[in-house]
């Protein structure tokens, strides 16, 4: 009887812990989002907030403290092997929550850190979107954080970074092209008339990848699946969103280059060495007759 109850006892304590170390790590996160929140834009964290930080957040979280403390920096080094290379799943799920807090901390009606938390750690959540969420996160400190933008010398190497599959492989790119969108898509819809001069100032400082320019990279026939990616629309087709925007991209590299006197040779490389040719692509955009006039008119 006395062997039971100790059992017991034990067993207890054991959930006991658990919970509490559960509790404390939605504190330590929440602590980091706050940190993010504060300084993920224009603001720059003094010495002592940083020092600070790192003294109260415990060595298990480590890694994601060494995530925040570098996409806060302005003009940081985030975009090397340290960070593009995929951490543990537990690292991405810690950033996931993190991120979430984040956001969560932004409305008024906000649900308490500490249930978004547990409803998050008990949540399965897909490893695509853990991956997402991690580059999301990266490449808007880039936009942030880093100005002007100039990606040119970087060339990513995708078979270096842990990706399991053409999938994670394809996440990752196509979140830098959506960054690279963000900075000129003003210059073509904001700009009156268009500013193709700039915009193509800075098409050309963006980055390589695997030894080779931007649109080259085609390995964007990997499965579709879907999540929540702009709260306004709910759920939708990943590919859905991303190569339409990634399309939008190429059209407006093809604009330039023909506003700009760029050479036949260029304007050739870009219509026929990417995706501007995939008609079985051409389901997950907008820009489909657009697509199909520019090809008619080269015949």
């Amino acid at each position: 009887m006395r062997t039971r109850i100790i059992t017991l006892l034990i067993l207890i304590s054991s959930v006991n812990l658990t919970a509490q170390e559960k509790l404390e790590n939605a504190d330590d996160l929440k602590r980091l989002a706050v940190f993010y929140k504060d300084y993920m834009f224009r603001n720059e964290p003094s010495r002592s907030d940083r020092k600070q930080l790192s003294k109260l957040t415990p060595k298990n979280l480590e890694k994601e403290l060494a995530f925040i403390l570098e996409s806060t920096k302005t003009n940081h080094n985030i975009l090397t092997e340290k960070f593009l290379v995929l951490p543990h799943e537990s690292v991405l799920k810690n950033l996931y929550i993190v991120r979430c807090i984040n956001f969560n901390l932004r409305k008024e009606d906000g649900t308490p850190y500490r249930k978004l938390a547990d409803s998050l750690y008990n949540q399965p959540i897909p490893r695509y979107e853990l991956i997402d969420s991690y580059y999301d996160m990266m490449l808007t400190s880039v936009g942030n954080k880093n100005r002007p933008l100039d990606l040119s010398k970087y060339d990513f190497q995708l078979d270096k970074y842990g990706f399991e599959d053409d999938t994670e492989k394809g996440i990752f790119f196509l979140k830098v092209m959506n960054q690279c969108l963000y900075f000129i898509w003003g210059y073509m819809n904001v700009a009156k008339p268009m500013n193709t001069e700039k915009a193509l100032d800075l098409i050309n400082k963006y980055p390589r990848i695997n030894g080779k320019a931007y649109f080259q990279f085609q390995d964007l026939y990997f499965p579709d699946f879907e999540m929540m990616i702009d709260i306004k629309n709910g759920v939708e087709s990943y590919k859905g969103y991303y190569l339409n925007k990634y399309y939008e991209l190429l059209i407006y590299h093809l604009i330039c280059l023909n506003k700009e006197n760029g050479t036949i040779e260029q304007k050739r490389d870009l219509l026929l060495g990417s995706i501007l040719k995939a008609k079985n692509l051409y389901k997950y955009t907008e820009y489909t007759e657009t697509l199909n006039k520019i090809f008619e008119n080269r015949n």
